[in-house]
């Protein structure tokens, strides 16, 4: 796992970010420029959101930015109950038996949920996941212990939205001009492939 954030030693060993990218076919606000009625198909991975017909990328990295794991599905399924599917895509080789699991998670609020965080505490892996101001208000009506938050650590979780940034650099990736989910994922791997061959762990400062 990296150590570094960018030009920064500022992320321990072992910690991970997530995140979701999406990608619109439509326009953002008003009438969408698609009118096809059918569903579409469900190897394309495209679904209908308030954007219009989009697309998530759902991706976890370590700590210098480098892809771990990621899973894309269309626009309308919700972030929350991707967390589990997308932290199971991490698998690290060492000297032993792979690491599947980060030491930390750095999430957005749009993954935080009472089933997230104990699946992720039942796994032993420290969070630094904000709550939502729902989430907020319903602990208030029924008081409870408050969720433990430490922002100057969440500040650590740029990473992921750079790691995105240096993805999109293929103009293929960001537009999503593959019709299939599995050509569109066979390119995030490209992708990811050299952006690990361009920053390898024995070049990372310990």
């Amino acid at each position: 796992m990296g150590t570094s954030t960018g030009w920064r030693q500022s992320i321990p060993r072992s910690h991970a970010c997530i995140s979701m990218e999406r990608h619109c076919h439509g326009l953002k606000r008003g009438t969408s420029n698609y009118n096809k009625s059918a569903a579409e198909p469900s190897d394309h991975a495209i679904g209908r959101s308030r954007g219009g017909l989009t697309t998530k990328t759902h991706l976890v990295c370590d700590g210098r930015g480098r892809p771990l794991g990621f899973v894309v599905t269309g626009g309308q399924v919700a972030d929350t109950i991707m967390l589990p599917a997308t932290m199971n895509q991490i698998r690290v080789p060492t000297a032993g038996r792979p690491r599947l699991r980060p030491d930390r998670l750095r999430a957005d609020k749009g993954y935080p949920s009472k089933a997230n965080r104990a699946w992720l505490r039942a796994r032993d892996v420290k969070t630094t996941i904000p709550e939502r101001n729902d989430q907020i208000a319903h602990r208030r009506k029924r008081p409870g212990r408050p969720i433990v938050f430490d922002a100057d650590d969440y500040k650590g979780r740029n990473v992921v939205e750079r790691c995105f940034n240096w993805l999109k650099q293929w103009r293929g990736i960001a537009m999503r001009s593959d019709k299939t989910a599995r050509n569109y994922h066979a390119a995030l791997c490209l992708a990811a492939t050299l952006l690990w061959a361009e920053r390898p762990s024995s070049s990372s400062p310990n």
